[in-house]
């Protein structure tokens, strides 16, 4: 099949004076540029995953790239069919990961790099002096980890900190490598743990994303959760392995779905055949509930836009071109 587009995932730590009205510069760039995708824009940085034809990605990186303040921005580069996304999403939050420690810059302190190479070494030559830790939520790791990795029961990363008091006893001592998808919440865990005392702290450059580019995912077990139209993407070209199991049959899947009952709405694996049991439920209950929604075959349902306008300020753009047209 042929791959004229790409999904481009990064995120950059810069200090943006006037994010909202960034948010609007950045948010029209991308819609004259056909992009589509999520990017959160924060007083901290940016945060983005985002699909596009090559030519407009190429397009995007230079616009992200030229800009001073977003220089250093790495961009993991995936080669894919069409987009990944059905609409371009630029949102304001006040942070470009929801993780409580809007305190931690970064820039500051952060845990040393490990590169991709390096980590596939480290992966076949760990010793009990050694911890691969998981930083994504259990959803996540739910469908794929690193071989041997120690993962935590979090519903998201906001979690982090309670939970590394809960394991305090189990990491004293330990030299500890962080990873996640792309990288960017191993920015903040590896800092907030140097933060709390620990000594001996790394992260995984670019997480399971840039190691499945460069190092063919090696030892990575399972399917990498990600946050597109693919839901779960395929990292391991050297060892590949299923470890979920559907939550209906008990059968082995990497498939992940939303139970069909908006008010469950559990994110779980689910093979074809599973959901086929309850119509895209998770249970016999979720597909007796009167709003359980109607099963297309993908288990996945749009979210609400809670008043998010994609299109807000085209029309604006639109106008102010137009009218400079006819004065010129």
């Amino acid at each position: 099949m042929k791959q004229d587009y790409q999904i481009l995932l990064y995120y950059c730590y810069a200090k943006i004076e006037n994010p909202e009205e960034y948010r609007e510069q950045h948010h029209l760039f991308c819609i004259e540029n056909n992009l589509r995708g999520r990017i959160i824009i924060s007083s901290e940085g940016l945060n983005g995953t985002v699909s596009g034809h090559k030519d407009d990605c190429e397009a995007y990186m230079d616009y992200v790239l030229n800009d001073s303040r977003f220089g250093h921005t790495e961009f993991k580069v995936e080669p894919h069919e069409g987009h990944a996304f059905a609409k371009i999403h630029v949102r304001y939050k006040p942070e470009i990961v929801n993780s409580g420690l809007d305190y931690i810059d970064p820039n500051v302190r952060t845990g040393e790099y490990v590169e991709p190479d390096e980590f596939r070494q480290l992966l076949k030559q760990k010793d009990d002096d050694t911890i691969i830790l998981d930083v994504r939520s259990s959803y996540e790791h739910m469908v794929g980890k690193f071989k041997d990795a120690m993962t935590l029961d979090i519903e998201n990363f906001r979690d982090f900190p309670d939970k590394v008091e809960e394991i305090r006893d189990e990491l004293e001592g330990k030299k500890i490598v962080t990873y996640c998808t792309g990288g960017i919440k191993c920015e903040k865990a590896s800092a907030y743990l140097l933060e709390k005392g620990f000594e001996n702290v790394y992260q995984l450059h670019g997480g399971i994303i840039k190691y499945g580019i460069e190092e063919e995912g090696e030892d990575f077990e399972g399917k990498c959760y990600v946050f597109d139209g693919r839901v779960v993407a395929d990292v391991n070209k050297v060892n590949p392995k299923v470890i979920s199991r559907c939550y209906v049959t008990g059968q082995p899947t990497g498939r992940m779905v939303n139970c069909a009952n908006p008010h469950c709405n559990a994110h779980v694996p689910m093979s074809e055949e599973g959901a086929e049991v309850f119509n895209g439920c998770c249970s016999q209950e979720c597909s007796e509930h009167p709003d359980v929604r109607s099963y297309d075959g993908t288990g996945f349902y749009k979210k609400e836009m809670n008043g998010y306008n994609p299109m807000k300020g085209w029309k604006r753009r639109s106008e102010t071109s137009a009218d400079t047209c006819m004065n010129g």
